[in-house]
């Protein structure tokens, strides 16, 4: 080998080395990136409610960090948000709705995977299993009831300070106790009461004083155990609080009309 070929084949060997050192990924850099997505999707899920923004972001974020489960909750919720505002008029939408329910099961079965003694993939899971519940119909779901009450009871146990799960928990007992206790006996959804919910409703209330939803549903269920003075106790709290939820305006409004239908009683 001549002196010129010497030179040549060093510098391959060096311009391959730094192309191979160039290549190698940054973990710190590849975190940065990932934290600053979430907080962009956060931003546009909380401030903008611009969930199909986040979404975007939180997809860009995953194909950095799949197995970050604060991602995977976030996915999780950002489909549930998407998929329940979505028009269910045909079975064209209804489907397009399913998917995004079904997809946010999945992520939320992945935070689970990844972080089993997380209460936030219990609570995750259950909204996910409650919606498609409520998509296909209670009473022909069952089995996803009784998953959504053992998830979220789970989820309280892992953390007693999670207001979501308890505001589920209290959710599921209103919805499961429009029916009578003697039609739910036989299929092992005794359980349920609206006095459990009231109870449960003002578990999250005490944690989350100012979100409308969680009083607008205590009202509705304190009407059902005609508990009127509790119920319009609530109502009352909902003008003067600020908005955190895309439907809030809607819920001022129900309310109002809530409050007008129960003010003589």
């Amino acid at each position: 080998m001549t002196t010129v070929q010497r030179s040549l084949a060093v510098a391959l060997v060096i311009s391959i080395g730094l192309a191979t050192v160039e290549a190698q990924p940054n973990p710190a850099a590849a975190a940065d990136k990932v934290a600053a997505l979430i907080a962009e999707g956060n931003a546009l899920a909380t401030q903008k409610f611009d969930n199909a923004g986040a979404l975007a972001r939180f997809e860009q974020a995953y194909a950095l960090a799949p197995d970050n489960v604060e991602l995977l909750i976030l996915l999780s919720r950002t489909h549930i948000d998407i998929g329940e505002h979505l028009p269910s008029g045909t079975d064209a939408e209804k489907s397009a709705q399913l998917k995004h329910y079904e997809k946010s099961l999945e992520y939320a079965n992945k935070a689970i995977a990844g972080e089993p003694n997380g209460s936030a993939g219990y609570t995750r899971r259950a909204i996910a299993n409650g919606r498609v519940a409520l998509f296909r119909g209670i009473w022909e779901s069952l089995d996803l009831v009784k998953q959504v009450k053992a998830d979220i009871e789970k989820a309280i146990a892992l953390d007693p300070k999670n207001a979501t799960a308890y505001y589920i928990l209290a959710r599921t007992h209103a919805k499961v106790a429009e029916r009578p206790r003697v039609v739910r006996w036989p299929l092992g959804l005794s359980w349920a009461s609206y006095e459990e919910a009231a109870k449960h409703y003002e578990q999250a209330i005490a944690l989350r004083p100012g979100f409308i939803m969680y009083r607008l549903d205590a009202a509705r269920t304190y009407v059902e155990l005609e508990e009127f003075a509790k119920a319009r106790d609530h109502l009352k709290v909902i003008p003067g609080l600020a908005k955190e939820d895309e439907d809030d305006d809607q819920f001022r409004k129900e309310a109002a009309d809530l409050m007008k239908k129960i003010e003589n009683e």
